[in-house]
């Protein structure tokens, strides 16, 4: 066949700061998606737009052409609306366990597709899968059914979503353009909207353990990512959340999801709970739900029931006993005082040696392994105590969490007072 466009031609543009038409980007996302743009001339593209920027009107139609290159869900039969939640990853980011059975108390179903983590960051799936039985993959029929039902499914996506970004995630990996807010803007939002969601609360972490570092850049890519999901008619808001400090006080897989269900059963972390029921705030206003209160649903019980099921229905046990490290080794505190720092990067980095994650998508994860935290910041500490207890099936794998929590704590003189603002700010 003979192409409309040539991909030279569209690298140029971008290289001098011009614009992309409507259909300039149509075809060049078609055109890779089957193989006729080669991946260095897409890497060279994906290059232009890291230095050179996308404006509103380029990023919106990129992402319309992602989604256009797969399949759309439609929740419309449900009869109920619909909200998401999306966090761009962190440490100890449990999140999404408590809050989708929460939201769906209130009659919104929660379609969460999520996906497994790498590196340092936790991946929901990866959690999940530590309680027996319970399996990520279901059908888009049996997916529908789960929300008519229950009401809230976490599972994984399936292949016929956003193919595009598949290839296009995979390439910007091993080229250096994964920072492009534009690129990852559209990669996040190609796959939300055509999931189907009438609405969506974007979490979006700033800090050590988040994939933005910066405040600026972390604000500069939630209004991207706003905007991305107005210009589909999908209601988007988005929250920029603190990542300098662990969420809750567990880093892994179960041990993560036996302080979910510590939170659904109206206890656990203050701030993991405080997280929690601002996210579902959010979701269900984004919904058209303003008179609820999650906070009750917390205590009261309800949103645990959802759990049960939500859990049961993808064929897992949620009363059965979570798997257990087979090795642990203790950190201690190294002075008195107050703990005004614990990194969150330093604790990640600490939770994949130990086993939690992996460096590569093929590696298998220990359900067991991880950090367990014994104060936050704004304890006071004494030396010799407890400060973390490290947990893994490998005790050969002490060694190097060791090393990557060596700068990771920050103790003061007592009555010093960390700075913490766990919600920094709201973009709508």
């Amino acid at each position: 066949m003979t192409e409309a466009f040539d991909a030279v031609d569209i690298i140029r543009i971008k290289r001098d700061h011009g614009i992309l038409s409507p259909e300039q980007i149509d075809w060049t996302i078609d055109a890779y998606t089957r193989g006729a743009i080669a991946d260095e001339q897409m890497a060279a593209l994906n290059m232009a737009i890291l230095l050179n920027g996308m404006d509103r009107a380029e990023i919106s139609r990129w992402t319309a052409a992602m989604i256009a290159s797969g399949e759309r869900m439609d929740f419309s039969s449900l009869g109920r609306p619909t909200s998401d939640k999306h966090s761009t990853g962190g440490v100890g980011d449990k999140i999404t366990l408590p809050l989708a059975p929460l939201v769906a108390v209130f009659g919104v179903a929660v379609p969460q597709l999520s996906g497994r983590g790498l590196g340092h960051t936790g991946g929901t799936l990866d959690k999940l899968e530590s309680i027996p039985g319970w399996q990520p993959h279901l059908s888009n029929e049996d997916m529908l059914r789960q929300l008519a039902e229950v009401g809230a499914v976490i599972c994984a996506a399936g292949t016929g979503l956003a193919p595009a970004d598949k290839k296009l995630y995979a390439l910007r990996d091993v080229t250096g353009t994964v920072e492009a807010i534009p690129l990852i803007a559209s990669s996040i939002m190609s796959k939300k909207i055509a999931e189907g969601t009438g609405s969506l609360v974007l979490d979006v972490k700033v800090g050590s353990g988040a994939f933005m570092k910066d405040e600026a850049r972390a604000r500069e890519l939630a209004e991207t990512m706003v905007a991305l999901g107005k210009d589909a008619g999908v209601n988007t808001v988005a929250l920029l959340t603190d990542m300098s400090t662990p969420l809750g006080l567990t880093a892994g897989n179960a041990i993560e999801v036996e302080e979910s269900v510590e939170v659904l059963a109206g206890g656990g972390p203050s701030d993991v709970v405080e997280l929690t029921v601002r996210l579902a705030e959010e979701m269900l206003a984004c919904a058209g739900v303003h008179d609820a209160d999650p906070a009750a649903a917390l205590k009261d019980g309800r949103a645990m029931d959802v759990w049960n099921r939500m859990i049961e229905a993808q064929g897992g046990d949620p009363r059965a006993a979570l798997p257990v490290a087979k090795e642990s080794e203790v950190v201690l505190a190294p002075a008195d005082g107050v703990l005004v720092g614990l990194d969150a990067l330093a604790v990640g980095v600490a939770a994949w040696r130990l086993g939690a994650g992996r460096a590569r998508k093929e590696d298998r994860v220990q359900a067991g392994a991880g950090v367990r935290m014994h104060a936050k910041p704004g304890a006071t500490v004494r030396a010799g105590e407890p400060l973390m207890t490290l947990l893994t099936d490998t005790p050969e794998r002490f060694e190097r969490a060791r090393e990557a929590l060596a700068d990771a704590v920050v103790i003061a003189p007592e009555g010093s007072r960390p700075a913490q603002r766990l919600i920094i700010d709201r973009i709508a």
